[in-house]
C-alpha cells in the first residue's frame, strides 16, 4: 500500500462538485488507498477496477454495494435483489428475472419511451418558448427515467408523479449526512407497501406488464417470491431510475461545455449515442461501488482482511490515462468498447444497460428534433449530493425552439 497525503471522502460536497483532481491523486500516489476513520478501502485505477468488478469471490456483493452503514449488511439484498447477492442465489434470482426483463420487452418498450418523452418535452419547450429558463432535470431528465420504469411495471398514469417523488426521496442526502435519512427510509418503506400492493393485485389478476411476467417467470418449478420481485422492482427505482436522470443530465452539460464536440450531433443525430458512451465514459453516473473481503485478499503487498470494504472507482478508471488518450479532453466518437465500466463488468453487469442506452438515446434524439441549441445556467445548477452517484439535481437551461 502506498501512503499518501490525499483524503477520499465520499460524503464530501467538495468531491461531489469535482472528484477527478482527487481520483487524480488516487492513482498516482495510492492506487490501493486506506480511509481509517470511514473504514474502507478504494481502488482507482482501471486496471484494478476491471478485475475488482470481476471477481466475484474474493470481492462479494452479498453485503450490498454502497457505503452508507443503512444499506450495508446481510439485509441488503431486501432492497438491492441481486445485486447484493453471490452466486448460486444471484445467479438463479438474476436468471428467473431474465426470463421477464428480455431485450424483447425493452425494444417493445420504445415507441411508449419516445410517447413519454415528447409528453414532457410539450410541457418544458412550451415554457422555454417564452425565452424562460427551464429546468432540465425537473422538467425532463429527473421524469422520463422513473416514467418508463413505471410504465414497464404497470404502475397506473395517476400514480406515477408520487411514485417518483418516493423515488427521488430514497435517494436524496443533505450535507454531512453519512447514513441513509429518516426521510429516505420512510419512501423506501412507502416504495415497498405500493409495490406489494401491485403485486397482490397481479396474483389475482395478471396484466401484459413486467410485474405479471415475472409473476409467470419460472424454471424447473422455481418461482420468484412475492419479496423476490418487490426485490427487484426496487433495484430498477434504486439503479435504474436514478442513473439514468444523472446521465441525461451529465450529457447536456458536458455538451453545453463542449461545443465543438455538440454541433455536429445536431446535424446527424447517428451520432447521439456516441455523445451517450462518451458521457458515461467522462462522467459515468455510478462513480463509488462496494465490495466486501472474503477470506482475504493481497494487493499492492497488502493483505487486505475478511470483512473489509473495498470500493471500486469506475469515474476514476474512466479518465486513467493508462488506458485513454487525453481522458480528461470530452470527444464524442472516441475509441471505448469494453474499457466501459458504467455498467460494471463481469458477473453483476448491469442487466439494465440497454434500457438506459435506449432510454437516453430516444430521449437526446427526440429533444434534438426539437431543438436547435439551448445553453446551460451553471451558475445556478445544483449537483446532487450522493456517496455513489454523481449529476445533476437542478439544472437550469434556456433553448432555442426549432
Amino acid at each position: 500500500m502506498t501512503t499518501s497525503a490525499v483524503r477520499l471522502d465520499p460524503y464530501n460536497y467538495d468531491f461531489h462538485e469535482d472528484p477527478y483532481p482527487y481520483y487524480q491523486r488516487l492513482r498516482d500516489e495510492a492506487p490501493l488507498y486506506r480511509n481509517d476513520e470511514l473504514g474502507f478501502w478504494a481502488l482507482s485505477r482501471h486496471a484494478d477496477v476491471l478485475k475488482g468488478f470481476r471477481n466475484s469471490t474474493t470481492l462479494s456483493n452479498k453485503f450490498g454495494v454502497s457505503l452508507d452503514p443503512a444499506s450495508r449488511g446481510p439485509h441488503a439484498s431486501k432492497t438491492m435483489s441481486f445485486l447484493a447477492m453471490d452466486d448460486p442465489d444471484h445467479l438463479r434470482l438474476r436468471t428467473l428475472v431474465s426470463k421477464g426483463f428480455t431485450p424483447r420487452r425493452i425494444r417493445e418498450l420504445e415507441p411508449r419511451v419516445t410517447e413519454i418523452a415528447n409528453q414532457h418535452l410539450d410541457s418544458m419547450l412550451e415554457a422555454a418558448a417564452s425565452g424562460a429558463t427551464v429546468d432540465y432535470v425537473d422538467e425532463f431528465a429527473g421524469k422520463l427515467p422513473m416514467d418508463v420504469i413505471s410504465e414497464l411495471m404497470g404502475v397506473p398514469n395517476a400514480d406515477r408523479a408520487q411514485v417518483r417523488a418516493w423515488a427521488d426521496a430514497v435517494m436524496h442526502r443533505e450535507d454531512g449526512v453519512t447514513d441513509v435519512p429518516d426521510s429516505a427510509i420512510e419512501a423506501s418503506l412507502n416504495l415497498i407497501v405500493y409495490y406489494q400492493e401491485m403485486v397482490k393485485q397481479r396474483r389475482t389478476a395478471l396484466t401484459d406488464d413486467l410485474t405479471s411476467a415475472l409473476l409467470e417467470a419460472e424454471i424447473d418449478g422455481d418461482r420468484l417470491t412475492d419479496d423476490e420481485i418487490i426485490g427487484f422492482m426496487f433495484l430498477m427505482v434504486i439503479a435504474g431510475n436514478e442513473t439514468t436522470t444523472k446521465l441525461l443530465a451529465n450529457a447536456a452539460f458536458w455538451g453545453h461545455r463542449n461545443p465543438d464536440q455538440l454541433g455536429p450531433v445536431f446535424d446527424d443525430h447517428e451520432r447521439i449515442p456516441l455523445w451517450v458512451e462518451e458521457t458515461l465514459r467522462y462522467d459515468t453516473s455510478s462513480q463509488i461501488l462496494a465490495r466486501t473481503v472474503v477470506g482475504e485478499l493481497e494487493l499492492y503487498d497488502t493483505v487486505l482482511p475478511d470483512g473489509d470494504v473495498v470500493l471500486l472507482l469506475p469515474g476514476s478508471a474512466h479518465r486513467d490515462e493508462r488506458v485513454f488518450q487525453n481522458p480528461d479532453d470530452f470527444i464524442i466518437g472516441r475509441e471505448i468498447g469494453s474499457k466501459l465500466m458504467s455498467f460494471g463488468s463481469g458477473a453483476h453487469f448491469c442487466l439494465g444497460a440497454h434500457l438506459a442506452r435506449m432510454e437516453a438515446r430516444v430521449a437526446l434524439a427526440e429533444l434534438f428534433k426539437r431543438i436547435r441549441g439551448y445553453e446551460v445556467d451553471e451558475d445556478n445548477a445544483v449537483r446532487v449530493h450522493s456517496s455513489n452517484v454523481r449529476g445533476f439535481a437542478h439544472l437550469p437551461i434556456s433553448v432555442k425552439v426549432s
